[in-house]
């Protein structure tokens, strides 16, 4: 069964909306709730239902992509940075972040 919800909006904002009239916003704002839910069941249990996978690969979106960079991860990338990356192969850049 399927239900509508109605949304307000201010009036000039839905006069901006209207200059998209090819735009599904329905379907816009169905993809968005669904990413909320999966993003939110992911937080307590960090897995995804086979069917939670299912619509996040054809979104080509993951949940995690959502969450912050680990502070390890940053700092790392900060001292790769300063480092002379420029002139490295894409190998030598590879291994240096120990990815081969």
């Amino acid at each position: 069964m399927m239900v509508s919800i109605t949304m307000n909006v201010k009036d000039d904002f839905k006069q901006e909306l209207k200059a998209f009239s090819w735009i599904n916003w329905s379907e816009i704002a169905r993809i968005e709730a669904m990413k909320k839910k999966i993003f939110e069941d992911f937080l307590k249990t960090r897995k995804l239902s086979k069917e939670d996978e299912n619509f996040c690969e054809g979104m080509d979106w993951h949940p995690v992509d959502e969450l912050p960079l680990k502070e390890s991860f940053v700092k790392e990338l900060k001292r790769i940075q300063k480092g002379p990356h420029h002139k490295m192969t894409l190998k030598e850049l590879d291994e240096l972040m120990g990815l081969k």
